[in-house]
């Protein structure tokens, strides 16, 4: 076993974040918010251009408060991505609504435009009012086909909530991912294509709807000499240590996206010879994905082996990798919630892998996950 550990996908550090850090220890402004939060906001609206952004304490909170406000409550339902982590559906549950999950199309490997409508037609026939919103996720980086989901969603006047949590950086037929919605999610976990160690965003459309996720976000203290609440808050902020982090990352964003394609790119070029083995990809130009992961199927027909084969081979001589997002409709905990299926994420969850594609990671680091993805052919 080589000695050297390889990791999916780890934070890589410019040198810049512990600056940042150290400013706010000298500063005295450890507690929760403070001039690294207002930074980090501003990096992201700059990138993102055109958005109002709210730094908060993780990208599920981020979803949970965008479903508050729009009225999200017990009775409503939610359309939701089925092929995505669990992450997405959750706030849905926490606020006494129903998740309704819908299957993906083979292209993209998101929400499939076709089935979104049905699901919305028979919800309505079913339960006498359209969902309250939906909730499109951008899978591995890959944006969704969001000119048709939003043109159904227009069509019958349902929000829609960009779940862009994998996606910063990635485009849209020249858009940024996660301004597409009413509102819009980032993550910056730890193993997000930038990280605040852990954390998130709520992107909005416009300044008032920040002022009120900011307000909801700092436990609703109504403006007062004295604690006043007239709505349910919330402990949701990113704190200015987090955010220190987070300006550094933003400061060499570029190279970490430029390196997360060279990855996806060498991966492509080396793994071309290799019989069952599909990198994913986009044919289309509009779907310019940052490629946070790169991922693979495994034609077993073809290859002779699963993707679950190779993915006990790399942990055996010390490469991480991780099999695909199990469809929520097929989750336990979410079982007995409505599904309008086509199986094309069951599909894709059997044959999938995820390969290590850290910007940390060196050509020759990629060089031997490969050498060892072949070795199992020979074994």
């Amino acid at each position: 076993m080589e000695s050297k550990k390889i990791w999916l996908s780890i934070a890589h550090m410019g040198g810049l974040e512990q600056q940042y850090i150290q400013d706010a220890f000298n500063s005295n402004w450890i507690a929760p918010l403070g001039p690294n939060v207002t930074g980090f906001e501003k990096d992201l609206e700059n990138f993102l251009e055109g958005c109002n952004v709210v730094a908060l304490s993780a990208g599920t909170a981020a979803l949970h408060l965008a479903l508050v406000q729009l009225g999200v409550g017990a009775g409503d339902e939610v359309i939701c991505q089925s092929f995505t982590f669990s992450a997405s559906a959750n706030p849905i549950v926490y606020q006494g609504a129903t998740p309704v999950f819908v299957d993906s199309e083979p292209d993209t490997w998101n929400m499939s435009p076709e089935l979104l409508e049905k699901a919305i037609l028979d919800r309505k026939l079913k339960t006498r009012k359209y969902p309250k919103a939906i909730i499109v996720v951008d899978l591995y980086g890959m944006p969704a086909k969001m000119d048709e989901i939003l043109t159904i969603a227009s069509r019958y006047d349902i929000p829609v909530i960009e779940d862009a949590a994998e996606a910063l950086g990635s485009e849209y037929n020249g858009r940024k991912c996660g301004t597409f919605g009413e509102y819009g999610v980032l993550s910056f976990n730890g193993n997000k294509i930038i990280t605040t160690s852990g954390g998130g965003a709520l992107i909005c459309k416009t300044a008032e709807q920040a002022r009120q996720i900011t307000f909801l976000a700092t436990q609703a203290k109504e403006n007062k000499p004295y604690y006043h609440h007239e709505r349910i808050g919330y402990n949701y902020r990113l704190s200015n240590i987090c955010a220190g982090i987070g300006r550094g990352q933003m400061e060499i964003f570029p190279r970490l996206l430029s390196r997360r394609r060279e990855i996806h790119a060498l991966y492509t070029e080396l793994l071309a010879d290799v019989r069952g083995i599909k990198v994913m990809h986009s044919e289309d130009e509009k779907f310019n994905c940052n490629y946070w992961l790169t991922c693979i199927t495994v034609d077993s027909k073809i290859s002779g082996v699963t993707a679950n084969d190779i993915r006990i081979h790399l942990d055996s001589v010390n490469i991480e990798s991780r099999l695909l997002w199990k469809p929520l409709h097929m989750q336990p905990v979410f079982e007995l919630y409505p599904a309008y299926t086509n199986r094309t994420s069951e599909r894709i969850f059997n044959k999938g892998l995820c390969l290590p594609s850290s910007p940390a990671l060196s050509d020759e680091d990629i060089k031997r996950v490969v050498k060892e993805l072949k070795n199992i052919y020979l074994s």
